[in-house]
């Protein structure tokens, strides 16, 4: 069972244990941590964090709010991006 953080740079907003099969958002939530969502299927983007360690699934095909170039700069979708293991995630996507 791993340990979920989230941060803004430097500064850790909250962590929870890992609940299998649950969203960052819905981790977040349980972190008391607020991530922007708006269609919760991972089109239109607004729930984008970077992950800076651990694995977060994306879904196969890429859906609409992703693409190739952002993905290896570490953007997940929290909405559908489910954390396995110990995961740190910065809430601000990737620049």
């Amino acid at each position: 069972m791993g340990l979920i953080r989230f941060l803004r740079g430097a500064k850790l907003l909250g962590q929870t244990k890992e609940i299998p099969g649950k969203t960052l958002v819905e981790h977040a939530y349980a972190a008391n941590v607020d991530i922007s969502t708006n269609c919760t299927s991972g089109n239109c983007g607004s729930c984008m964090v970077t992950l800076l360690s651990g694995k977060v699934s994306l879904p196969e095909p890429l859906t609409p709010g992703l693409d190739e170039e952002v993905v290896e700069d570490g953007a997940r979708l929290g909405c559908i991006g489910i954390p396995t293991g110990d995961v740190d995630v910065d809430i601000l996507p990737p620049i």
